[in-house]
């Protein structure tokens, strides 16, 4: 995992490097870039990682910085034009088969309901279990929530080569309309009253299940309500500002970061 990431910066790095005085890419995005492939490491391959296994609260402290931190820096930093030029390839255009794919995997709909079913499946006590117990399962469990905020996220940061499939006042819907299943989930931890994931966690005394599994449930709240009204509200702020002359109107406007 660390010589992946390492490889990944280090791509990033040279494609940056090389057009860094022709300024068609900040230094912020690059920055970006490491940040996001830096929140992964922590979350997947730090030394604290190992403590998703024994506590709920750990677990779910790092799903939501792959889902909601890690994943939307890689997609501000413009990843597939940083990417193309450390590989020295500099082409704009994508084979049309490929970019009617492309358009079509990162629909707003698919990629609400990939976000949302990957947070909710991974959660059924059985699917817990399983990436609690085995490796594969824990390794799939965390490639599937970073995919899954990619995939989520992509439609609000809309990276190159992306195209707007709706007119923007609906990234404001889209991302309140994601807070209520996992408000419901999360509700439902913090106050069912009753220990769900028994089985899955190993450095919690019996006595000490529900208090884990309540504070897991009201960091995701919290968390999630905070990260997603906020891109919300700016958008909403964003699109009442006034447009300047010449420039489009704001229900065509692009989400551009």
């Amino acid at each position: 995992m660390v010589a992946v990431l390492l490889l990944l910066a280090g791509v990033a790095a040279r494609g940056w490097g090389r057009h860094r005085r022709s300024g068609r890419l900040p230094g912020w995005r690059l920055a970006a870039w490491v940040a996001g492939l830096g929140f992964v490491w922590l979350a997947t391959a730090s030394p604290l990682a190992g403590l998703d296994r024994a506590l709920l609260t750990a677990h779910m402290l790092k799903h939501l910085v792959l889902m909601t931190v890690a994943a939307p820096l890689l997609l501000v930093s413009q990843p597939i034009t940083l990417l193309s030029w450390g590989l020295g390839r500099e082409g704009t255009h994508a084979p049309p088969v490929l970019a009617a794919s492309g358009r079509a995997l990162t629909h707003p709909v698919l990629c609400w309901l990939a976000g949302t079913a990957t947070v909710l499946a991974w959660h059924v006590p059985a699917a817990m279990s399983l990436a609690m117990h085995s490796p594969a399962g824990h390794a799939a469990q965390s490639a599937s929530f970073l995919l899954g905020g990619l995939l989520f996220w992509w439609p609000v940061v809309q990276p190159w080569p992306s195209r707007p499939h709706w007119q923007a006042w609906t990234v404001p819907l889209y991302l309140l309309l994601a807070t209520l299943p996992c408000d419901a989930l999360s509700a439902f931890l913090a106050f069912c009253g009753r220990t769900v994931y028994t089985a899955a966690l190993s450095a919690v005394a019996p006595e000490q299940l529900l208090a884990d599994q309540e504070r897991a449930g009201a960091l995701m709240w919290v968390w999630v309500t905070l990260v997603y009204l906020v891109p919300a509200v700016w958008q909403v702020l964003r699109l009442l500002s006034p447009t300047p002359a010449g420039g489009a109107h704001s229900g065509e406007t692009k989400v551009s970061w």
